[in-house]
C-alpha cells in the first residue's frame, strides 16, 4: 500500500490540472515554420497550427473554467521541444513536428493534421533534381530533425556518399545553400515552399525531387496524459466536422499570407484528406 502511494504522489499532475491551478498555459512555436508556426507582424507567432492551438486553448478555459487563463508563448527548437514538454516548460506544441514511434516513447501526439516528405531546396538552376543527383554532394539538414535520419538511411542504400551537413536552424539550411555552402537543403517539403516563399528574393531557390518518405505533422503534448489528449483530439474532429479546419487550411496553404503574402499554392494531399475521416494518431514508422 504504501509502495502503491508513492507512486500516486510521484506521479505528476495532468495537464488541465496544472493549468488550472496555475491560471496559465504555456503554449510553444517555431520561429520559422511557415505556414505551420512562424513569427509574423510585430514578432507574434501566427500559422496554421497556431490557430489550431487557440482554439485548444478556448476549449482549456472553457473545461477548467479559468476563462482568465493566462497564455503564455515560448519559442522551440527542433533540438529542444521534447525536453521542453517533458519537464513541463511548455504544455503543448504547435508546429511542425513529425508523429513518428520513436518519438511516441518521449510524448504524446494528437490526431494527424498534415501530411509531408523529403524533398529538396536548391539554388534555381542547379542540375540537381533528383536524389541521384546528390551523389558525393554537400546535403544540409536542420539538426534534431527526421530528415537528417531519412538522408543518412538513403544516402547509405543507395550508395550515394553524400556529405551530410547538420545546421543549427531552417534559416542557416538555408543559407548555407544560398551562399554555396551546400548544394541542397533535405527538409518537408511544405517547410521548403514556407521558405522559399519568405526569401527576400523567391525565385532564387527551386525545390525538386519526389518525397522521400511520407510523414504526418501533430500537436505535441506530454506522455500519458489521456485527459489532455482527449481534449486537444476533441477540438480537432470539431474542427473537422464544422468545416473550419478547411477553412483554416485554405487560408494558410492556399491564400496569400504573410510576410510578403505569397500563396503557397499546397492542396491538401490524399492522405491528408483520408485523415479527415479516419481521425488517425498513427506515426510514421
Amino acid at each position: 500500500m504504501w509502495a502503491s502511494f508513492c507512486a500516486q504522489a510521484q506521479t505528476p499532475p495532468s495537464t488541465l490540472d496544472k493549468v488550472k491551478a496555475s491560471g496559465a498555459i504555456t503554449v510553444a512555436y517555431r520561429e520559422a515554420s511557415i505556414p505551420f508556426s512562424y513569427l509574423g507582424a510585430g514578432g507574434q507567432p501566427v500559422g496554421f497550427g497556431w490557430e489550431i492551438c487557440g482554439r485548444i486553448v478556448d476549449e482549456v478555459k472553457r473545461v477548467t473554467g479559468r476563462s482568465d487563463l493566462s497564455i503564455k508563448s515560448q519559442a522551440v527548437t527542433s533540438q529542444n521541444r521534447i525536453p521542453l514538454i517533458q519537464n513541463g516548460t511548455i504544455d503543448i506544441e504547435c508546429g511542425s513536428t513529425t508523429n513518428n514511434a520513436d518519438r511516441g516513447k518521449q510524448v504524446n501526439f494528437s490526431t494527424n493534421y498534415f501530411y509531408t516528405g523529403t524533398r529538396f531546396l536548391i539554388k534555381s538552376g542547379a542540375p540537381l533534381k533528383t536524389l541521384q543527383d546528390l551523389k558525393g554532394r554537400k546535403v544540409v539538414s536542420t539538426t534534431g530533425t527526421t530528415n537528417l535520419l531519412v538522408m543518412r538511411k538513403a544516402s547509405k542504400e543507395h550508395n550515394l556518399d553524400i556529405d551530410l551537413i547538420a545546421a543549427k536552424d531552417h534559416g542557416e539550411s538555408a543559407l548555407l545553400v544560398e551562399s554555396g555552402r551546400a548544394d541542397a537543403f533535405a527538409m518537408d517539403d511544405i517547410l521548403l515552399y514556407g521558405i522559399k516563399a519568405s526569401a527576400a528574393n523567391p525565385s532564387t531557390f527551386e525545390v525538386v525531387g519526389d518525397a522521400l518518405q511520407i510523414e504526418p505533422y501533430a500537436i505535441m503534448l506530454r506522455k500519458d496524459d489521456a485527459a489532455f489528449k482527449k481534449l486537444v483530439d476533441g477540438v480537432i474532429a470539431t474542427l473537422i466536422s464544422s468545416g473550419d479546419f478547411e477553412k483554416l487550411y485554405t487560408k494558410w496553404f492556399l491564400s496569400p499570407i504573410p510576410p510578403k503574402g505569397i500563396n503557397l499554392n499546397a492542396p491538401m494531399s490524399t492522405e491528408l484528406r483520408a485523415n479527415l475521416k479516419a481521425l488517425s494518431d498513427k506515426p510514421a514508422e
